[in-house]
């Protein structure tokens, strides 16, 4: 009889335990097919249903980026019992396709399920004001910057920016005092009403000897003859040296620009005090190490070396100088270095040191 009881008892147990709750998800998938990208906030709802012999309990939902999990069923939930999670997109600055996931976390087996909400958005067509932001009285230009990114001393680049004529009434757009390097001209030279045009920007770096690394230009502008105060457009580019014609032989016969360290502190200073660095460097190539240039962020100044050619084998230095002015704490600054070094054409040095109010102590 004891025995028997037992057995019951042992039964019942592992009957306890094998219970669980089983959260069964009509469907872990919701498309949208196609929306549009104003038509506003998209929910999906996901509905489940417990076909566990335990009650089950979603402790948490964690949406993807682009998605949030507006609502959820908190209360526990029966065998046999039902529930929801909501998931809301939002199509504002999609196109194409998207697909976003929602990780639900429950006291089921296994303890996270993954919804996906799918679609494609159709986007929205842009104003007038938001695909041509700059506007030349009544002239809109698609940007303020005309950038040439990265060009090659040896080169001359092209970069076109679209323009529209906004006004009733035709409109001619002249740039003043352009350098030598930078030619500028709209085609159509005259936009008549509502029509479009390009501005064509010719960038010839052979004739920009003196300037490396990010260099930039502000070109006055002129409509219709008159000039347009305090508007200009900026013109930039990253002029860098051109290797590509270096056979095997002569990068391996290249100078070799070696620095002792790129980064030099120069301690603690008081304001409106100043801090002199060197950065000392090698030529370890078999040629000769050209500096082309130094350049200096601000709040200090970097000098050339005294020999801007460095045999093979001879060792110079650059020197800074740095003013704290009404800087304080933690300070970084930055030199550039453009040499003829194949590797280490623009080349990042940094000053660093701490800057001490009046009463502060060094750490």
């Amino acid at each position: 009889m004891k025995r028997s009881l037992t057995l019951v008892v042992f039964l019942m147990t592992v009957a306890g335990l094998a219970a669980q709750p089983k959260l069964n998800f009509a469907s872990t998938r919701h498309n949208y097919g196609s929306i549009k990208e104003e038509a506003g906030k998209q929910e999906a709802i996901f509905n489940f249903t417990n076909t566990g012999d335990s009650v089950l309990v979603i402790t948490r939902v964690q949406p993807s980026c682009g998605c949030t999990a507006s609502d959820y069923t908190k209360s526990p939930v029966p065998p046999g019992g039902k529930g929801f999670v909501t998931a809301v997109f939002d199509p504002r600055g999609y196109s194409n396709n998207f697909a976003k996931s929602i990780s639900v976390y429950s006291n089921a087996k296994p303890a996270v399920t993954v919804l996906i909400i799918e679609g494609q958005v159709t986007p929205r067509e842009k104003t007038l004001e938001e695909q041509y932001t700059f506007a030349v009285g009544p002239v809109r230009f698609q940007s303020n910057h005309l950038a040439f990114t990265t060009t090659k001393k040896t080169e001359k680049k092209i970069r076109v920016m679209p323009v529209i004529n906004t006004s009733k009434e035709p409109a001619t757009v002249e740039f003043e005092n352009l350098p030598a390097h930078l030619r500028l001209k709209m085609s159509p030279a005259t936009l008549k009403p509502g029509e479009k045009g390009i501005i064509e920007g010719t960038y010839d770096a052979n004739l920009n000897n003196s300037s490396w690394g990010n260099v930039n230009d502000l070109v006055r502008l002129k409509v219709n003859g008159q000039p347009q105060p305090n508007i200009y457009l900026y013109v930039s580019a990253n002029l860098v040296e051109d290797f590509s014609g270096l056979t095997s032989q002569q990068l391996a016969s290249a100078p070799v620009f070696k620095l002792v360290s790129n980064t030099v502190d120069f301690g603690t200073i008081k304001q409106n005090a100043s801090a002199d660095v060197e950065f000392v460097f090698t030529n370890e190539g078999k040629s000769d190490l050209i500096i082309r240039h130094v350049k200096s962020g601000c709040g200090c100044t970097a000098l050339m070396p005294t020999e801007n050619v460095i045999k093979p084998g001879a060792k110079s230095s650059i020197k800074a100088k740095f003013n704290s002015g009404g800087y304080k704490g933690q300070i970084y600054k930055n030199i550039f270095v453009y040499t003829n070094d194949p590797k280490n054409s623009e080349v990042m040095l940094m000053i660093k040191g701490e800057v001490l109010v009046e009463g502060d102590k060094a750490k």
